[in-house]
């Protein structure tokens, strides 16, 4: 069969911070290649809508699989679909992703018959067997493990047997030089590890995964290393280094090799202090940017997005990260209850520190444990403004005052690190991509006005809404709700789903709040 792969387009976000390589979809079209498919790859975060047309009119696929990691991207992938319906009313059409595995019902039923299956899980897993329904007997999807159907859903999903054992199909994207993270420009996506064995409250990623959390092999990281030309690689995982004896040994086979990258990660303070080693380590061998996720600056604020680790040691691992000569960026999430004091104080924190500062708002998604426990009510069910830049729960402030007080301390921090005279390294690092011919990361700041500003974002509210993301379960009024089996999408496996040694267990179990799971 011919098969087209496509990426739905860019978020607000991402419009000026970064625009990451399709890694996913990467992976599930090389399992498909594998199965001796014909297999396309359109990034519609690169390329336009007419390119997507222009390729369904001309190579005629005979299955379209769109992914929707994002809820945002939801009328957009439904849309699509649509359009390609009229055009190849025989072709099957399936979306699959993160977002798609917790909203299958909803976006089958936005489709009005256009899309035939939402496959829920790790796409690599369930893709051949469902191209091979679809070639023979169409009965059969029923019997395809997380594929969702109006007809009703399959088997659970299930997962990758061996992460090892499937490659990206970089080779199929066709603007690799459009990808990016700050300065790092371009930058490659690559996996190390999978899943998370926390719990956060606002995280969806446990829910996913079932907690688990599996190792790719030194080998295989090297391979997939050397597989590709840009110097700046983002690694995707959740939390890196939680096992630390792992994060050495592809390290130390890094070292060996003699592969030169600047590589960009995201991390927990608690596992920056614990692995101390690991890190200082990755310096040596190019570790030139880290993400904290620090959430709130107060005790009541990260009890509430429920990370067990004390204030005092998030701001010791902000100051170990700085000791380590990098690249530091963290990120608070803002409540739709802040009132102008609490923007303020925010502001002069954030002045006082030398990291760059991210601030997303409070959102809850389907999947996370706010989702099912957040009491108050929605004041808007546009997918589009799922994108924790837009305020979906009601405003303690006038909503044109909160987004003005959100953009002030945007641009306060903006301002901090982007001015060209007090960020002398930051323009070095520009000058020379420019030199080289890197524009990315330049182009996207010089957008930033056209992105975040007042009028844009209040518009972005009142836009006709034509699909709705539905409510959540009323039922749900505490935490056990969301311990329930109905909310993972990979079946938990308890232990022996999660490749950590008894010590990092104990510590993942002491740093976490939810149930024996």
């Amino acid at each position: 069969m011919k098969i087209l792969f496509v990426h739905p387009g860019p978020l607000l976000y991402t419009n000026v911070f970064l625009r990451l390589e399709p890694l996913g979809l990467e992976l599930v079209a090389e399992a498909a290649r594998r199965a001796k498919h014909a297999v396309r790859l359109l990034d519609l975060q690169v390329e336009s809508h007419a390119d997507y047309h222009r390729m369904i009119a001309e190579w005629q696929p005979d299955f379209i699989a769109f992914s929707c990691n994002y809820l945002a991207n939801v009328p957009e992938i439904v849309d699509l679909a649509k359009a390609a319906k009229r055009r190849l009313p025989r072709s099957f059409i399936c979306v699959g992703g993160h977002s798609a595995s917790f909203t299958a019902q909803a976006i089958l039923e936005h489709g009005e018959g256009a899309i035939d299956c939402v496959l829920k899980g790790e796409g690599e897993a369930s893709i051949v067997k469902l191209l091979e329904a679809v070639a023979g007997d169409r009965g059969a999807i029923a019997k395809v493990p997380g594929a969702v159907t109006s007809d009703g859903e399959g088997p659970r999903p299930a997962f990758v047997e061996h992460l090892d054992d499937i490659r990206p199909a970089r080779d199929l994207v066709r603007k690799r030089h459009k990808y990016f993270i700050g300065v790092l420009d371009p930058c490659a996506s690559i996996e190390f590890s999978r899943g998370c064995p926390w719990d956060c409250s606002f995280c969806s990623a446990w829910t996913f995964y079932g907690r688990s959390y599996r190792l790719l092999s030194p080998e295989r990281v090297i391979e997939d290393l050397a597989s590709f030309r840009e110097r700046g690689a983002f690694i995707v995982d959740d939390v890196a280094f939680i096992q630390q004896r792992h994060g050495f040994a592809i390290g130390e086979a890094i070292a060996r090799k003699g592969i030169r990258k600047e590589f960009y990660l995201e991390t927990r303070g608690d596992v920056l202090l614990r692995n101390k080693e690991v890190f200082q380590f990755w310096k040596k061998i190019g570790l030139t940017y880290m993400f904290l996720g620090i959430e709130a600056l107060d005790e009541d604020g990260l009890r509430k997005f429920r990370k067990r680790i004390p204030l005092g040691r998030n701001f010791e691992a902000l100051e170990f990260a700085r000791s380590l000569g990098i690249g530091v960026a963290i990120n608070i999430i803002a409540d739709p209850d802040w009132d102008e004091d609490r923007f303020r104080v925010v502001r002069e924190w954030c002045m006082n520190v030398p990291e760059v500062v991210n601030i997303s708002i409070n959102t809850p998604y389907p999947g996370t444990e706010t989702w099912l426990t957040e009491q108050r009510r929605l004041q808007t069910r546009d997918y589009r403004l799922f994108d924790i830049q837009h305020a979906v729960l009601p405003t303690k402030l006038p909503l044109a005052a909160f987004y003005r007080e959100l953009l002030r301390t945007q641009r306060v921090l903006y301002r901090k690190h982007m001015a060209w005279w007090t960020a002398p390294l930051v323009a070095g690092v520009l000058a020379r991509n420019l030199i080289r011919g890197r524009t990315n990361f330049i182009r996207s700041i010089m957008n930033y006005s056209k992105v975040y500003n007042v009028e844009k974002m209040l518009a972005d509210h009142a836009q006709p809404v034509h699909y709705e993301l539905p409510l959540p379960p009323r039922s749900a009024t505490d935490g056990r709700d969301a311990k329930s089996s109905q909310l993972y999408i990979h079946a938990p496996r308890g232990r022996a789903g999660r490749s950590i040694d008894d010590s990092t267990e104990r510590f993942v179990e002491a740093t976490r709040m939810g149930a024996s799971t």
